[in-house]
């Protein structure tokens, strides 16, 4: 791990290893990683990003579109502190376990584009899943700019999936435009 990351309070000792014991042993580690989804061994965050799918449509049955966007705006204040607590907890600046930032970000794709068929939400999810993974332009800058440890850190981990569901809205929305 780069000196850079670390800040004054950060001890130097080994990056941990996420499990289901670190999971459960405080309740931000239990949001940060999806409620389970980011433990997955392969790809967690698509893994988190398929629980965010399945959350968004059980959800949706229950809240009206201003309360799913409420949900979502809590989400993202409520990912910041879990984030950035367990990023700290696990001595890593943005660990790949960490999946609520895919939560939020897709939810809020979901939000804007339903109601959408199986084929739009699909579209949506690969596109998403595109735009996060590869990191083009403004994902690759919104990645860079916020990194290491701390209330800026935890906000960086949240901040490119945003912009990463920004980018898949306007495809979306210019797609739906021509």
């Amino acid at each position: 791990m780069s000196d850079a990351l670390l800040s004054p309070e950060m001890p130097r000792a080994a990056a941990l290893r996420p499990s289901a014991g670190f999971m459960l042993a405080h309740p931000a580690h239990f949001v940060a990683m999806g409620f389970g989804s980011g433990l997955s061994p392969l790809a967690p965050g698509t893994a988190g990003t398929l629980w965010a799918w399945l959350s968004f449509l059980v959800l949706q049955r229950w809240l009206s579109p201003a309360g799913m966007g409420a949900l979502i705006a809590a989400s993202v204040l409520v990912g910041w502190w879990a984030c950035t607590v367990t990023a700290r907890n696990m001595r890593v600046a943005d660990p790949g376990s960490i999946v609520w930032d895919e939560v939020v970000g897709f939810w809020l794709v979901l939000w804007l584009v339903m109601p959408a068929g199986l084929l739009g939400q699909l579209v949506a999810f690969a596109l998403f899943r595109f735009f996060d993974a590869a990191k083009p332009g403004p994902v690759a800058w919104a990645d860079k700019t916020f990194k290491g440890f701390g209330w800026r850190g935890g906000f960086g981990i949240l901040f490119d999936d945003l912009v990463a569901a920004a980018c898949t809205l306007l495809v979306i929305a210019l797609w739906r435009f021509f």
